[in-house]
């Protein structure tokens, strides 16, 4: 009998690096990659930003990643750092690669989404603060990270986290959706550069994915008319903008693609802009 076409990903023995790491998307990326084998150097800030209207993670949900990651028998080297930091994360980076022995894939997740608001009512410090945090910071990681793949001489892979807004631009989002279509425009950038070393890199267009980014108090008012105090207030509202039923998706929906990506089943995939959001771009890109 032969073996089904789509097996689980064998990443034994290789190492990823995952920003935005402590919980959402970023854990569930980190245990996903921990399932298939690798080690895993788990960063995050862990503090409050002034302009993000919801609180970020802190250092007791990096150590559950790091407790989980480890459930699943892998070793996780932990970093508190700041994406936006250059020094910082070079330093935290070159310490984690060479205490796990490499460094193999990059998953550039770390990011934020500040209060929906006209564009002309954004203040300069709330749309510096966001493009610094989810542009710059995928250029620093990727920046501090890519050296350490080249030097395996082994391929990889380079995944980073954008947004459905960045395929079809989005109302009320204006520093998140610009900062956005930077990572996606970053991504292409180096799917070129990267080619000759065989490391491949994409970008991931989520939807809407049921973490804090989505589940405060400003987004539940804005997605419910002001009417609603849970998540569950708003399922209309969401499921509206999909051509799928749902309103939104598991962090782990998005971990199953960049997982697939850095697979072997990914091999021929390099510079795509790829949406894991229930169909909401083509819903509202035509």
């Amino acid at each position: 009998m032969s073996q089904p076409f789509a097996t689980p990903a064998d990443l034994s023995g290789r190492v990823v690096l995952v920003t935005g790491a402590a919980r959402g998307q970023g854990r569930a990326h980190c245990e996903a990659f921990a399932a298939a084998g690798c080690d895993v150097i788990a960063l995050d800030l862990c503090r409050d930003i002034e302009s993000v209207p919801y609180p970020m993670a802190n250092p007791a949900d990096l150590e559950a990643t790091a407790e989980a990651v480890r459930a699943l028998g892998r070793r996780c080297v932990t970093g508190e750092v700041d994406v936006r930091d250059m020094p910082g994360m070079r330093e935290t980076v070159d310490a984690g690669v060479a205490e796990l022995g490499g460094l193999d894939f990059v998953i550039a997740n770390a990011g934020v989404s500040p209060q929906p608001i006209p564009s002309w009512e954004r203040t300069e410090e709330e749309w510096d603060s966001t493009l610094d945090i989810n542009l710059k910071g995928t250029w620093v990681t990727t920046t501090v990270a890519i050296p350490h793949i080249l030097t395996t001489g082994r391929g990889g892979a380079v995944i980073l986290i954008s947004s459905m807004v960045a395929l079809r631009g989005g109302s009320f989002t204006a520093s998140y959706a610009t900062s956005k279509w930077g990572v996606r425009g970053l991504a292409k950038a180096l799917a070129g550069e990267l080619g000759f070393s065989n490391v491949r890199c994409n970008s991931i267009h989520p939807g809407n994915v049921r973490t804090p980014m989505i589940e405060n108090p400003s987004m539940i008012a804005m997605m419910s008319g002001g009417q609603g105090t849970t998540l569950e207030d708003t399922t209309e509202t969401f499921a509206g903008m999909n051509q799928m039923p749902q309103p939104w998706v598991g962090p782990e929906a998005i971990a199953s693609m960049a997982l697939y990506l850095c697979s072997d089943a990914g091999a021929g995939i390099t510079g795509a802009s790829i949406p894991v959001d229930l169909g909401g771009s083509e819903k509202f890109g035509r």
